[in-house]
């Protein structure tokens, strides 16, 4: 089926998400459209080299399982998009059950409506106590400052839950296929002009354990391949726009395809360094 006629995919990368990928991929299917209809028409699951049962609990569900055994989140994605080329809307959402697939439908209709990007902030929803750890918070934060110094735009979050059009995740050309990804799809959306707007999730304590986050080797690798990331991004458009407009080399800040279509009032990046404790 598809909504306002649009053809909508949806994207799981897992690793070792055993205990949690029956409950995403349940959540995303009871998803309806306007008819009452299946509101997802493609779910595609990419287990990125799971030891457990990850991939065949999600294939006990329906849905289209994919193999990356080169650990990545960004390669993961790259390798579900491959079976997401005829959808229109692609939405994104970690397995781990750290996010309700209900608040999908505000972001699937905000680019149904034609914004090129939602994201899911994370900072302006509820953050379940102990759902982001002091290093993820501190990295967002720094994150979010480099971006409004640098691109002199106020990004309040680089929550992997969001959605995309089709045609503007072609224009972006991803290449991440580390940690990089979320950020690389920010700053690059806004180096384009691209109208990205976001919209309050709400986070919980995920199931299992962060192959990330809940190690200090992935903590590390996290940090540097999103500042690397920046720095790449920011060194290339400088080498780009030097002397041409070497003064002006941004997007014009109140451009009607810039400025952000926020669903909240100026919040500061800061926020996501603030305790939330329920």
């Amino acid at each position: 089926m598809t909504h306002k006629n649009k053809h909508i995919a949806c994207i799981i990368p897992a690793r070792d998400e055993a205990e949690s990928i029956g409950l995403v991929i349940e959540g995303l299917q009871q998803l309806k459209n306007s008819d009452d209809q299946t509101l997802i028409d493609n779910i595609v699951v990419c287990d990125n080299g799971s030891t457990d049962k990850t991939s065949a609990i999600a294939q006990s569900f329906g849905v289209n399982v994919v193999k990356q055994p080169q650990p990545g989140y960004g390669i993961a994605c790259l390798t579900a998009l491959n079976k997401t080329k005829d959808s229109d809307i692609i939405l994104f959402i970690d397995g781990d059950n750290a996010f309700r697939a209900e608040q999908a439908q505000l972001l699937i209709d905000s680019v149904a409506n034609g914004v090129d990007i939602a994201i899911g902030s994370r900072a302006l929803g509820h953050i379940e106590k102990g759902a982001l750890t002091p290093p993820q918070r501190f990295g967002n934060w720094l994150a979010c400052h480099l971006i409004r110094f640098f691109w002199s735009r106020t990004v309040s979050d680089l929550g992997p839950f969001r959605a995309i059009s089709q045609d503007a995740l072609k224009k972006l050309n991803m290449r991440d296929e580390s940690f990089g990804w979320t950020i690389e799809m920010q700053i690059k959306a806004i180096q384009q002009g691209m109208m990205v707007v976001e919209h309050p999730v709400d986070t919980y304590c995920r199931l299992g354990y962060s192959k990330i986050s809940g190690t200090i080797k992935g903590t590390i690798g996290a940090g540097i391949g999103i500042l690397g990331m920046i720095a790449k991004l920011r060194w290339g458009q400088h080498k780009k726009t030097w002397g041409k407009n070497p003064i002006n080399s941004n997007p014009p800040y109140n451009s009607p395809r810039t400025s952000s279509s926020v669903s909240f009032s100026n919040m500061p990046p800061s926020k996501i360094c603030e305790e939330a404790n329920g």
